[in-house]
């Protein structure tokens, strides 16, 4: 059989506590959960850094924040950083981006040979804090709870319009690859911002969810007083003392987030549709990840910047020829894609061990143990001092 082909299925702030063994069972995600009866499920999987461009740009290179210098979300992705794409570029593949990824910096490639859609987020260094006032919110950039009290159904909106897209571009080069044009195998990385906020969603996934169960936090707020310093910095960054949250704003808020959850589910069955009707489908690698979560009101919080598992825990599923389905319950971290990748189609795993900081997840697929814990920075937004988290066995530490 011929070298697989790579495909890259990527959410933006998609909590992985709702994907134990797969998509949660009230959630409406009938392609996903068809993905994940084939997959290996990682139900303890985690992002090396809980905010959009250190994660993502991890996620890419296998490095941790404090290797690549991304520590937010104005921070540029060097250029002379190795990537997953350029491993499998120099390894023969062609190599495609439809979506967001989060480069800030000139380089909007980043081993990439092409990207069918813009980003999503400016390039540039708009979003750069200022790090001399810790303690003054930013009232252009920090989210604040208006996504929260404005949640609600909306046909239309900047997000949908650029995930629409994304996918469209995405089947379309799925058909251009399966004519066989390019006689090189393919890798192509999907990456969508829903479920990321405003909590808003079209009226058909919206309706999914009109008598959900899991409306209510399993957690309601903690008095600000008694919440620890760095959850107190991100409420006052999220503004929360010109909102009145109400339960109702809670649960509309999480109606719409799983609502996009569907939406995303969908443009990945259209995706998965093509991949079958062109006959790649069984020589073809899949992945399913995120960049972070969201804490969805739990414990009064929202959004990412916090190591609650709400935040820093993600989905992540495998399927690849030769592996068989099961669930992994030790704890991974998005940063191993990277050489499980490489792994997986054959590359010099020793070529790239210098510019990783990830491990091969194959061993777990057949059932090994692992005993190496996993590490998340976070030095960005809502931060007074970096944070290092490390999740080892069923223990998780912050410092």
């Amino acid at each position: 059989m011929a070298r697989p082909n790579v495909l890259v299925l990527m959410a933006d702030q998609l909590n992985g506590t709702l994907f134990k063994d797969g998509p949660a069972d009230f959630l409406h995600a009938p392609n996903l959960k068809k993905l994940a009866k084939r997959s290996v499920n990682f139900n303890n999987a985690y992002t090396p850094s809980y905010l959009c461009a250190p994660g993502r740009a991890a996620f890419m290179s296998s490095q941790l924040p404090s290797r690549t210098g991304v520590y937010d979300n104005a921070a540029e992705f060097p250029s002379s950083v190795p990537t997953w794409a350029h491993h499998l570029r120099r390894a023969g593949y062609s190599t495609c981006l439809s979506g967001k990824m989060h480069f800030v910096g000139p380089d909007q490639l980043h081993g990439f040979e092409k990207r069918l859609t813009t980003d999503v987020y400016p390039a540039d260094f708009g979003w750069t804090p200022d790090y001399t006032k810790p303690g003054e919110r930013i009232d252009w950039w920090y989210h604040n709870l208006g996504s929260v009290t404005g949640a609600g159904i909306a046909e239309i909106s900047n997000q949908m319009e650029y995930d629409d897209e994304v996918a469209f571009h995405a089947e379309q080069r799925l058909y251009d690859l399966s004519r066989g044009h390019d006689e090189r195998p393919w890798a192509l990385c999907v990456s969508f911002t829903h479920p990321h906020d405003p909590y808003v969603a079209r009226r058909q996934y919206w309706d999914l969810y009109n008598d959900c169960e899991y409306l209510e936090p399993q957690q309601g707020p903690i008095p600000f007083d008694e919440l620890d310093p760095h959850s107190q910095r991100i409420f006052e960054a999220n503004d929360y003392t010109k909102f009145n949250i109400q339960p109702q704003d809670v649960r509309n808020a999480r109606q719409g987030y799983f609502a996009n959850i569907s939406y995303v589910d969908d443009k990945i069955g259209g995706i998965l549709d093509v991949l079958e009707r062109t006959r790649m489908l069984d020589n073809t690698i899949i992945v399913v990840c995120a960049d972070h979560g969201d804490m969805l009101g739990e414990k009064g919080l929202w959004f990412k910047m916090s190591p609650y598992e709400g935040s820093s825990r993600v989905p992540l599923m495998l399927s690849a020829p030769g592996i068989e389905p099961r669930n992994v319950e030790d704890p991974v971290s998005i940063i191993d894609i990277n050489t499980t990748i490489a792994d997986l189609v054959g590359i010099d795993l020793s070529s790239i061990a210098p510019y990783t900081d990830g491990q091969s997840l194959l061993p777990l697929t057949r059932g090994e143990k692992r005993d190496a814990p996993v590490y998340m920075e976070y030095a960005a937004e809502a931060s007074y001092s970096p944070i290092v988290t490390i999740r080892e066995g069923k223990w998780k530490f912050n410092y």
